[in-house]
């Protein structure tokens, strides 16, 4: 049986977003962001712990805003570290039972798909390590000389990552150990699996699982919920 532990990601201090509160904390349609993202995870049946790294201060915040939840699987509110990759580590190591794959998620990406994680995770626990992504509809060119482009990389090979990205857990825990003694601080989870030579398996996400991070991302996720209403969501 395939055991599923979910690390939240909550981090973030959501400067761009002005104000004092970090972002996971804000509403979204009259629930805060959290709250929201958290719920999407409880409700899968595979799923059977979670925890959630959060910025030391604000622990307690959170531990009140998730005791209200009732599904019993919010186990852990950790303090995350200075990186996003050293809060992720304390969630894995969190863990009351070891699990069979590990999902890493944005707590700010509150409206991912149950069926994308569902993909995701049966993905992971067959290839070893899945990531949900989306194609690149922009044209993507590298900088050379600085201020001059040097080229033009093609669009068709091209994937914008999301979240969540879903790994079985011994190969995630190796990829963070193998990061720490290297001193290697990587922009997402799957970049340490693919130092290891590891395949990583892509999953299509979709265009509405947008990390909230501007004022115009939170008006955009409140037109995404209001549109998701009028239809039924994928499983």
């Amino acid at each position: 049986m395939v055991r599923v532990g979910v690390v939240i990601a909550a981090g973030g201090r959501g400067t761009r977003l002005g104000g004092k509160v970090p972002k996971q904390f804000l509403p979204l349609e009259g629930l805060p962001i959290l709250e929201r993202t958290v719920k999407i995870f409880s409700r899968l049946p595979s799923v059977e712990e979670i925890v959630v790294a959060t910025p030391r201060k604000h622990v307690r915040r959170a531990e009140k805003l998730l005791a209200g939840m009732g599904s019993g699987k919010v186990i852990s509110v950790v303090p995350g570290g200075r990186e996003r990759q050293d809060s992720v580590w304390e969630g894995l190591r969190a863990f009351l039972s070891k699990p069979t794959i590990v999902l890493i998620h944005d707590a700010v990406r509150p409206l991912v798909e149950p069926g994308v994680v569902t993909s995701a995770i049966v993905s992971a626990a067959r290839y070893g390590a899945a990531v949900v992504a989306v194609k690149s509809h922009d044209t993507v060119k590298v900088e050379g000389k600085k201020g001059y482009l040097q080229k033009t990389l093609d669009r068709s090979r091209l994937w914008a990552v999301q979240t969540p990205q879903a790994f079985r857990y011994e190969v995630l825990v190796e990829g963070h150990r193998r990061a720490k003694r290297r001193g290697f601080h990587g922009t997402d989870d799957a970049s340490l699996v693919e130092r290891m030579g590891l395949p990583v398996r892509i999953v299509e996400g979709r265009p509405m699982n947008i990390k909230i991070t501007t004022p115009a991302d939170l008006r955009l996720a409140e037109m995404w919920l209001k549109e998701r209403r009028k239809r039924p969501l994928r499983r």
